[in-house]
């Protein structure tokens, strides 16, 4: 799953080459996909066009002059930037075309990916951007911030730091770097972390992240050459999909176990 730092990646890239083109067309192929009225989806985008594209967690946030559309990239969700007159793909679901006959198309495999327009005043209210959590690099996001959250939490920690309504971006490859750059083992309690591995887990939150933005996000199977741009991050993961391969610290072999249905990879020596 894409996750904070290929959201941003994202972003930076569509923003360089959509806004400002006027629609001139909205087709969806799997209704499913869009959480507000099909109608109102495909009718109230034309002649319109997006001025600028911000993110908050891993949701894009695509705004025109009146209105703001939503997209979440689930699982395995792409954005393809193509002439108008080439062929459709089976998996493009929703396409975009603009007046001077290119077309943004969103491409989805499993159509897990959701899109949701709202009107701009509906922003702060709309449940999927509202229970968003703090994000790295956020000066609120502090070692008494999750400490208040993690207070009444008896599940592992590599389960709650993936819950978006504490810390908003954070997906598997980057709690799993997080816990190792804080020695902490996934499997322990939330509720049992000090404010030093709270300290920790900010520290690294917003280090780890920075990096990976700065490097393009980390290239995996559901983020590779959407919009022709690939990471480079998975050049310093130091134990996400290491399994059986050396710690960087003290040699012992990276291990993976399941936590909550996700393949969680950390040193058993140094994370003990």
């Amino acid at each position: 799953m894409p996750e904070i730092a290929e959201v941003e990646t994202v972003r930076n890239t569509l923003k360089s080459q959509i806004l400002n083109k006027k629609i001139t067309k909205v087709e969806v192929f799997y209704e499913p996909m869009i959480e507000s009225n099909i109608t109102s989806f495909t009718k109230d985008l034309i002649n319109h066009s997006f001025i600028d594209i911000k993110r908050k967690g891993k949701w894009l946030i695509f705004e025109t002059e009146d209105r703001y559309l939503l997209s979440h990239l689930r699982m395995e969700g792409k954005f393809f930037l193509k002439k108008s007159n080439e062929p459709k793909d089976k998996h493009e679901h929703v396409i975009f075309t603009f007046q001077d006959n290119t077309t943004l198309r969103y491409h989805d495999t499993r159509k897990f990916g959701r899109m949701n327009l709202i009107k701009k005043e509906e922003l702060a209210t709309t449940a999927s951007i509202a229970k968003q959590g703090l994000e790295p690099g956020d000066k609120n996001l502090t070692s008494s911030y999750l400490l208040t959250k993690f207070k009444n939490k008896k599940l592992p920690i590599k389960t709650v730091l993936l819950d978006q309504t504490i810390i908003s971006g954070l997906g598997n490859i980057y709690v799993n770097e997080v816990l190792f750059y804080a020695r902490i083992n996934p499997l322990k309690e939330a509720s049992k972390l000090t404010k030093e591995e709270c300290d920790l887990i900010v520290k690294g939150s917003n280090e780890i992240i920075t990096e990976a933005i700065k490097m393009g996000g980390t290239t995996i199977k559901s983020y590779t050459s959407s919009l022709g741009v690939t990471g480079r991050f998975q050049q310093k993961l130091k134990v996400h999909k290491k399994e059986g391969e050396p710690c960087s610290i003290c040699n012992t072999p990276i291990v993976n176990i399941k936590i909550g249905g996700r393949s969680t990879y950390y040193c058993p020596t140094c994370q003990k």
